[in-house]
């Protein structure tokens, strides 16, 4: 039996179960051939291809094409030049954006069937050779009365699968009605499939074509003219050519780069460092991977050329090569950085090269990649289902009210309280979590090919104007096609632009080469920074975890720092090995408990694995394997693929070793336990070296110019904590904050001498063509003079210029916001359209007599969090009772072990949970005088007094120091109260 039309979940919002789903389907109706057609789309394809032959189906590739839920005709590829036609022919449209012409185009590759009832609709008579009539078992019953029984020899079975089963089928109609956000009660009939698109036995096709049984041989005969083939497992990316004719040119390249840059990177040149260059070189050259490197040195070349910051970052930073050439900024030597973690003869997939630019950058890089390789595209990702999103969307298709909604999306519901159409969101929820939701664009993965990337799947065109292909990168690795990953961070870009703050506010300040990043490593008050985890803003070291790991470690040099950035994540953590690595670091003496090889393999780390290389020191120099195999193990544990069998056999050998070399049995698996816990989450170390590095760079920039880093960490979206968080430091730096300014604000925020202005773009419903005109007027026109001249140069409507008003934008007239709001009032007739044409001549203003208006603070402050979501001033100014007697942060260190009181603003709250299934909370605060402290909250009173808002609580507990790093045990708190906004009860005038 044959199926030409058939659908997985890849037909987005409309199909129901996976490839393996089908295969299995086709295989308990004893399918021969089966063709996988979904909507628009070529996602599951290449899988299908490979996997088809375990399920004993020949398999058939194509595209349904639909406008909409409308299906106009399907595109089946005879070979793989017609799946290559049909994939652009698909991506010409979605790029366009435009509805599919009923006719199909000329794809000679390809085979198009229309569904009977279109040719009946469209009274098409000419078909080219390539083109078929699809008859179904239903439209069978039609085509018996029409004229086009006379064309035989071009007509075919399409009987169309899109569903297993009546709950199928129910899915599939709420997806429908979800995608096109109505109530399922109001789904039109045809936005939705008909229920007989299922698989039915051979006995009744044959019994229903029983007439007609040379459509069934038609059918055969097509199925019989297609064959789509891939070479799974082959790199179809490798041994690209960049710099001419011929593989030999590429390497004669990257030998050359080697040359000139060596003397560069290593002025005395050591036999260490040469062998290292030689031995890589080899085996570059030998797996294909030149292509690899000279395509991120072109990248990197391009974005130093432009002036664009990056980071080279992934296991690329284990290569000698990479740091010559100026891929990545760590040398390997001098961090003894594995080789093979990198590059090894059983690692088919090519290194691992992250590369971070600036948020800013990354599309300028992302266009040079693009104009650079002619066949390119961004690898895609599928958003799936999430059963609370997919609660609250079957919410509304059955049409719950808003509190019910809510009850089954945030999951606090009792399933015994629940009404019938209730528990059915929750078992459809249950069905659709995890389908594929819509396409979307990859983080960092870019595709650069050596022939057309419709070869593999088709291409969408998202906002941002780059091709993205159709399919994840689970499939491209399937089939061998291996990415580049160009990334974004904001902590690049608060470099840069703090230097460049600081050139305008500073002129005559001395700045260090930010890549002088050994001066860096070197200045003890930078690293004085790092001891006492002041690090607010600094990229990757700021989060309330990292500075207490930073304090209690007393990190003051690069090396410790590139531990901590290691240690910091869970695989260490959860296997204690971080308290270990800690009590070690700090007392000498406790090292000597670690086991005698472990030391002599991991004497900098104390005997405690802490980088992924560790992995492979363990079970190279501990267990005696093999580098390429030790290799295998870290990806492996890593949850890497690996080949079948692999790592049982890796495991026994790793054992069956350990025993011939004496160790019992409770080391080696004491030893084998912690490399299962560890692996999958501890960071290359080359990686954490990468990280340290851009570190080190702000540290250097907070420490001696504090206000613009802080200034340009504001304007890059901030970082762990929020705005107000990061306003507080700045007032700690020594800096002034000042709400917006008509006259002094830019969109981003900015600064004079130590006086901060916040952005227009702060202002929350101040429109972005506003804040353009306002700043367009003044960069031509100069400063405004006076609240009329203001009205006579900027268009703006009543409710806009209220808003400025509100927040004090206008402050420099030195008049009163409320008096200036009634003028505007007067001035500006609200029902008036906004002119756009400029005025000749502006008219005279005239003044009005008004009120004296009183001033107050508070309404100033509840203006402020209506408009900027926080006050400007202390929130402690704010309370509504006053504060009891009470401990600072500053001297919790001369109460520890004593039982304190304290005040403090809630910055952030983590919510983590315990082996027996409950919960602690680790908070931070800021106290009245802007100073942080830390807090912990056990099982029992986390439960008791749960961290759930932010605000100023008053807190009681016993004060701790572990490891010079002190925190709070808390036994009770209670959020604290605050003032009634005075605005509710409206203004009060006083006259003068």
């Amino acid at each position: 039996m044959i199926y030409l039309n058939c659908h997985t979940w890849y037909s987005l919002r409309y199909g129901t179960f996976s490839v393996e789903k089908l295969c299995e389907l086709a295989r308990e109706f004893k399918v021969e051939s089966l063709a996988i057609t979904d909507i628009n789309n070529t996602s599951a394809c290449l899988n299908f291809i490979k996997i088809a032959s375990e399920y004993d189906v020949k398999p058939i590739v194509g595209i349904d094409f639909r406008n909409g839920a409308d299906q106009q005709y399907i595109g089946l590829a005879k070979n793989n030049e017609g799946f290559r036609q049909l994939n652009e022919h698909l991506s010409q449209q979605l790029h366009l954006k435009k509805d599919f012409k009923p006719e199909a185009p000329e794809l000679p590759d390809c085979i198009i069937i229309y569904p009977f009832e279109k040719v009946v609709a469209n009274k098409k008579t000419n078909f080219r050779k390539n083109e078929f009539i699809g008859i179904s078992v239903e439209s069978l019953r039609k085509l018996k009365f029409s004229k086009y029984l006379e064309f035989k020899d071009r007509l075919v079975l399409q009987q169309s699968v899109s569903f297993r089963n009546k709950r199928d089928y129910n899915a599939h109609r709420l997806l429908r009605a979800i995608d096109n956000n109505v109530l399922l009660s109001q789904l039109p009939e045809n936005e939705q499939g008909s229920f007989s698109h299922q698989m039915i036995s051979s006995e009744i096709i044959t019994s229903e074509f029983e007439d007609f049984s040379y459509i069934l041989e038609n059918t055969q005969e097509l199925v019989n003219a297609c064959r789509v083939d891939f070479k799974f497992g082959k790199t179809q990316n490798r041994n690209l050519l960049v710099s001419g004719d011929s593989p030999e040119a590429d390497v004669a390249r990257l030998r050359k780069l080697c040359d000139e840059n060596l003397p560069k990177r290593y002025p005395k040149l050591e036999t260490e460092v040469l062998e290292r260059v030689e031995k890589e070189l080899n085996a570059i050259i030998k797996l294909g991977f030149v292509s690899y490197f000279l395509i991120n040195y072109d990248i990197v070349s391009y974005a130093r050329s432009q002036n664009f910051p990056f980071i080279g970052r992934g296991s690329g930073a284990n290569s000698i090569i990479a740091y010559i050439i100026g891929i990545t900024n760590v040398d390997p030597v001098e961090l003894d950085l594995y080789f093979e973690r990198f590059i090894n003869e059983s690692r088919s997939s090519p290194p691992d090269f992250d590369i971070d630019f600036s948020w800013k950058d990354r599309n300028e890089v992302t266009r040079f990649i693009f104009d650079k390789y002619e066949f390119t595209a961004l690898m895609g990702t599928y958003v799936t289902f999430k059963r609370r999103a997919v609660a609250r969307e079957l919410g509304k298709v059955f049409g719950l009210p808003k509190e019910n909604i809510d009850k089954l999306s945030a999951g606090f519901f009792s399933v015994n309280e629940l009404d019938q159409l209730e528990k059915l969101v929750l078992r459809y929820s249950a069905l659709i979590e995890g389908f594929p939701n819509y396409l979307s664009v990859h983080s960092g993965g870019i595709l650069i090919l050596n022939d057309s990337v419709y070869n593999y799947a088709a291409t969408f065109l998202p906002p941002k104007g780059f091709e993205t292909i159709q399919i994840d990168m689970n499939i491209a690795e399937e089939v061998g096609i291996h990415k580049f990953d160009i990334l974004a961070q904001r902590g690049l870009s608060k470099i840069t632009d703090a230097i460049e703050i600081i050139k305008e506010n500073q002129p005559e300040a001395e700045i260090e080469d930010i890549e002088n990043i050994a001066v860096f490593k070197e200045d003890p008050q930078i690293n004085e920074l790092l001891k006492t985890g002041d690090c607010m803003g600094v990229f990757y070291v700021e989060s309330p975890a990292m500075r207490g790991l930073l304090t209690k470690l007393q990190t003051d040099n690069y090396l410790n720092l590139v531990a901590a950035s290691s240690i910091i994540r869970p695989g260490i953590s959860s296997g204690g090995m971080k308290e270990e690595y800690i009590k070690r670091h700090r007392d000498p003496k406790r090292r000597k408990q670690g086991h005698p090889v472990m030391l002599e393999i991991m004497g900098d780390t104390y005997g405690i694995m802490v980088y992924q290389e560790d992995v492979m020191k363990v079970a190279h120099k501990f267990a005696g394997l093999s580098f390429e195999d030790a290799d295998v193990l870290r990806r492996g544990m890593s949850g890497k693929k690996t080949a079948k069998g692999q790592m049982e056999r890796i495991e026994a050998n790793f054992r069956e070793n350990c025993k011939q070399k004496g160790y019992n049995k409770n080391i080696i698996d004491e030893v084998w336990e912690q490399i299962s816990s560890f692996a999958g989450y501890a960071f290359p170390k080359g990686h954490s070296a990468s990280y340290a590095v851009e570190s080190y760079q702000s540290l250097y920039l907070k420490k001696y110019f504090p206000l613009e880093f802080m200034v340009a960490a504001l304007n890059n979206g901030g970082g762990f904590y929020d705005v107000e968080t990061y306003i507080q430091e700045i007032r700690k730096c020594g800096g002034k904050v000042h709400p917006p300014c008509i006259n002094k604000s830019d969109h981003p925020n900015s600064i004079f001498g130590k006086d901060i202005y916040l952005g227009l773009g702060y202002i929350k419903e101040l429109e972005t063509k506003t804040v353009q005109q306002i700043l367009e007027n003044r960069q031509f026109f100069g400063v405004f003079k006076s609240f009329d001249d203001f009205i006579d140069r900027v268009s703006i409507s009543i409710e806009q210029l209220s808003i400025l008003l509100k927040i004090d934008a206008f402050r420099f007239t030195q008049t009163d916001k409320h008096h200036l709001l009634w003028k505007a009032h007067f001035k500006l007739n609200a029902s008036k359209p906004v002119a756009t044409q400029e005025k000749l001549f502006n008219t005279a203003h005239r003044d009005f007599e008004l009120p004296q208006f009183q001033y107050s603070a508070l309404i100033e402050a509840f203006d402020q969090m209506e408009l900027l979501g926080f006050p400007l001033c202390s929130h402690f100014k704010l309370l509504k009772n006053p504060i009891e007697k009470s401990v600072r942060a500053k001297d919790l260190k001369n109460y520890v072990g004593k039982e304190i009181l304290i005040y403090g603003a809630l910055i952030t709250a983590k919510k983590t949970g315990t082996s027996n299934g409950k919960y602690m909370y680790f908070g931070t605060f800021f106290d009245a005088e802007g100073d942080v402290f830390d807090t912990v909250q056990f099982p029992a009173t986390a439960e008791k007094y749960p961290l759930r808002s932010k605000g100023i609580y008053k807190c009681y507990g016993r004060v701790n120091n572990e490891l010079d790093y002190i925190s709070i045990s808390i036994q009770w708190l209670q959020r604290q109260d605050t003032l009634t906004d005075p605005r509710l009860v409206g203004y009060q005038f006083s006259s003068s």
